[in-house]
């Protein structure tokens, strides 16, 4: 009978403790942000987990706080590698109680990670892998992305280049960011032809064969003649083609989108280069870029680069969609809140889009000019590609 009665008491101090944690786990909202903060797209990782921590604050207002619920970041390294940041996002999602998770940094990565957010129905906001398939056949309901995917990168570069009697070279990574830009980049142009692909490994530093076979394929053609650069960390290609002084030997220009601040010193090399950027600090006129740009420099002393964006836009569509399910983290309530949800970025307005989740937003063409205030090439805008000017292809099956 004691034995029995302790049993019961210690039955009973159990059921009193666990009633505070689950009220306080349930004034909490887990986001758990898996992204490259070592590896190849390191300096990418960084950028998205500053803005995406600048972006909560600015949110909430400097609360941290939604519905009355604390958010809670949890971090993890992917180190730009799938299995790994597939094995991290199932951890984080059933041993951290991660109720939502934002990332990768890598398309590759990206993919992995897709089928683990279905299995545990829970909602993976991408930011800022781009390869399409993301939101195309590999996608499934529990995706969302506020990252521009690869046609809105393609349709709004093709704009520089897609003329009659245009030939154009690819050079391109070979993974899934490198493989579906050119695919998308393929399929957006209608007067330009594509007469060659080239795809190199993530890690290339020395591209002289690669860029010698895009001479062969394109010093011999007639017309305007291009080698359209899709890339992305590592070392960029940009110097060694400068150094190879296409242009005067081969009457052979450069075109590419914009990239970050360091990788766009080597734009110096290429004044008047056109092409098409997801966002540069200079270029947008809204009070959430004022925001970024303030909170940036007084931090860092330095302009917010092509990511920081990305992350501070990854946090206001959180905020806003936890804000309209009044703190409700389940993906029952955020997936019907998300579909179609508008909300304000550094970039302006971006709304996602209900049958694919891909979040549309403005993209914009640039012409690159030398300033010597500035250490990069400045994007100068030409045009701003709003959302309603670009037939973004939905690639799923839904």
């Amino acid at each position: 009978m004691q034995r029995r009665h302790w049993v019961a008491v210690a039955a009973l101090a159990a059921s009193a403790l666990a009633t505070p944690l689950a009220w306080s786990q349930s004034k909490e909202i887990r986001v758990a942000h898996i992204y490259s903060r070592t590896g190849p797209l390191e300096a990418y990782g960084k950028q998205t987990q500053t803005g995406l921590q600048m972006g909560l604050e600015y949110a909430t207002g400097g609360t941290m706080m939604v519905a009355g619920k604390k958010i809670v970041l949890i971090e993890k390294d992917d180190q730009g590698k799938p299995d790994l940041g597939k094995s991290l996002l199932a951890a984080a999602y059933s041993d951290d109680k991660a109720d939502i998770a934002v990332g990768p940094t890598s398309s590759g990565v990206a993919l992995a990670m897709l089928p683990v957010a279905e299995e545990y129905k829970k909602i993976l906001l991408v930011e800022p892998a781009v390869a399409d398939s993301i939101t195309g056949d590999k996608w499934n309901k529990y995706i969302f992305r506020t990252g521009r995917n690869s046609s809105q990168d393609a349709i709004s570069n093709a704009v520089a280049v897609d003329k009659d009697n245009v030939s154009v070279g690819m050079l391109a990574q070979d993974y899934a960011f490198g493989r579906d830009g050119v695919k998308a980049f393929k399929d957006a142009l209608h007067h330009a032809k594509i007469v060659h692909e080239e795809y190199l490994p993530m890690t290339t530093t020395d591209f002289t064969a690669g860029i010698q076979r895009l001479i062969a394929a394109l010093k011999d053609k007639p017309g305007r003649k291009i080698i359209e650069v899709v890339w992305a960390g590592g070392t960029p290609p940009f110097n060694a083609l400068a150094d190879a002084d296409l242009q005067k030997r081969y009457g052979i220009e450069v075109a590419t989108g914009g990239n970050i601040l360091p990788a766009m010193t080597a734009y110096k090399r290429f004044p008047g280069m056109e092409g098409a950027t997801y966002y540069y600090f200079g270029i947008p006129k809204n009070p959430a870029n004022e925001a970024l740009v303030s909170m940036h420099y007084k931090e860092f002393k330095t302009p917010p680069d092509f990511f920081t964006a990305g992350g501070f836009s990854a946090a206001m569509a959180l905020v806003t969609a936890l804000k309209k399910t009044n703190g409700d983290a389940s993906a029952a309530k955020l997936i019907p809140a998300m579909e179609g949800m508008s909300f304000d970025t550094p970039k302006g307005k971006m709304t996602f889009r209900k049958e694919d989740h891909q979040a549309m937003q403005s993209m914009y063409h640039f012409k690159i000019k030398v300033d010597p205030a500035f250490a990069w090439g400045v994007p100068e805008l030409v045009h701003e590609i709003k959302p309603e000017e670009m037939q973004v292809p939905i690639r799923n099956k839904r």
